[in-house]
């Protein structure tokens, strides 16, 4: 899916599995993977300001807690998917 050198703490990356667009962030070295499709409008997530365990869509301005997909500001009113990320060796897989 992708190595974690592609993914610098405090970014993200947009990754497709099994047909499904997800979001990988790196937390502080820590990898964490939701939809990326914010179901407020459709906004990418994957293109969101990361801050801490944070991300803001950038369409308007829900934010989620990349942990666990948990909205925790409107507009947006659902959370989001998360997904176990698998770490081998550096290489990454998410298990969608």
């Amino acid at each position: 899916m992708a190595s974690a050198a592609e993914i610098p703490p405090g970014s993200a990356k947009l990754v497709e599995v099994e047909g499904k667009r997800i979001a990988v962030f790196n937390v502080d070295g820590r990898f964490y993977a939701i939809d990326d499709t914010c179901p407020h409008r459709g906004g990418p997530l994957s293109e969101g300001v990361l801050e801490g365990e944070v991300v803001t869509c950038p369409w308007h301005r829900s934010t989620f807690n990349v942990t666990t997909g948990a909205v925790l500001s409107a507009p947006a009113r659902d959370g989001v998917s998360h997904y176990s990320i698998r770490d081998s060796g550096g290489e990454l897989s998410v298990e969608a």
